[in-house]
């Protein structure tokens, strides 16, 4: 009987071990959470391949686990929204990004709460977001985890969205979603350029 059975994320279709022979692995263990970190922190978000799924904030820890002397890695992740379109495509790049470094056996946990915000996008991603042509989001909207939440909507900030092209904000809204839910599309009335906006949330 496998000793993680329970600890089997429901919500995906992915193997608890990689298809590789046991005698490769390296296993889970404290010694080698620093390895699944750095192969995790390589695994880019597949809508915007500039940054990664912790410089934005969808991984959320790296763990290990033990029952009846076993142990495995358990890597949490949350979604950017609700039904986010992409989340299995993160798990299954996951997945590949563990079998290729030979770490098992591990398993996902999709986790709800704290909801995600985007004030969880590190500084580094949001340069990495304006040099790639999306205007990182605005402002701070995070609220403590055990706090009420009350659906607010943003609007564009009162001197406009920056261009991540020329910097200016003369900018206006062509549509309220962009390439994706998360974004909304914008022009430029200086440079003349489209971009998108990742909405603050």
């Amino acid at each position: 009987m496998n000793p993680f059975t329970d600890f089997a994320d429901k919500t995906m279709t992915l193997p608890l071990t990689p298809p590789v022979a046991p005698d490769v692995l390296t296993p889970a263990s404290e010694a080698s959470l620093p390895l699944a970190w750095r192969t995790l922190e390589s695994v880019p978000d597949p809508e915007i391949p500039v940054v990664s799924i912790r410089e934005l904030g969808i991984l959320r820890d790296v763990r290990v686990l033990t029952r009846d002397g076993a142990a495995a890695f358990e890597i949490v992740i949350t979604p950017t929204y609700s039904g986010c379109p992409a989340m299995q495509q993160i798990a299954q790049d996951i997945g590949a990004a563990m079998t290729r470094a030979g770490l098992g056996p591990w398993h996902i946990t999709t986790v709800l709460a704290p909801a995600w915000t985007t004030d969880w996008i590190s500084p580094e991603a949001r340069e990495k977001l304006r040099r790639y042509g999306i205007a990182p989001p605005t402002g701070a909207h995070a609220v403590a985890a055990d706090a009420p939440r009350k659906i607010t909507f943003y609007g564009c900030p009162k001197d406009g969205v920056p261009c991540p092209h020329c910097g200016s904000t003369e900018t206006e809204v062509v549509s309220a979603f962009g390439s994706t839910a998360c974004k909304a599309h914008y022009r430029c009335r200086t440079c003349r350029e489209p971009f998108d906006y990742f909405k603050p949330y």
